[in-house]
């Protein structure tokens, strides 16, 4: 059975920063892509961040470039993502996912989500 779990998430105010963790479990985790994802109330969920199995590749969308950073620890089985400079419009539910294929930040290619954990950035 597949478990993605994050944890990590809170409130902050703008200007902090948080940093995101997912654990997972009942996949070769160092053979999957993965990504992070985002979905602030009445918005559609959004691509934030991939990165390819070895770690060496990593994508994100325009709105965090320069400010969240996605790594992982193929020995921990565990995914990351760093948020700096955190916004009010970061506001949302994050949540990881893993991908059997190369990296992407298009939700819909992806095989196994976990079940978010809310960032609140008050401004």
């Amino acid at each position: 059975q597949v478990q993605l779990v994050e944890s990590g998430g809170g409130s902050v105010q703008a200007g902090g920063s948080l940093r995101l963790s997912c654990a997972a479990s009942g996949i070769a985790f160092s053979y999957w892509s993965m990504g992070w994802f985002r979905q602030a109330p009445g918005k559609e969920r959004e691509g934030v961040a991939t990165i390819s199995p070895g770690g060496g590749i990593t994508d994100y969308a325009d709105s965090v470039k320069g400010r969240f950073t996605i790594s992982r620890d193929n020995a921990k089985n565990t995914l990351y993502l760093q948020m700096t400079s955190l916004k009010f419009e970061d506001t949302a539910v994050y949540y990881c996912a893993a991908r059997g294929g190369g990296y992407s930040l298009i939700s819909a290619t992806y095989n196994y989500w976990g079940q978010g954990t809310q960032v609140t950035v008050s401004s």
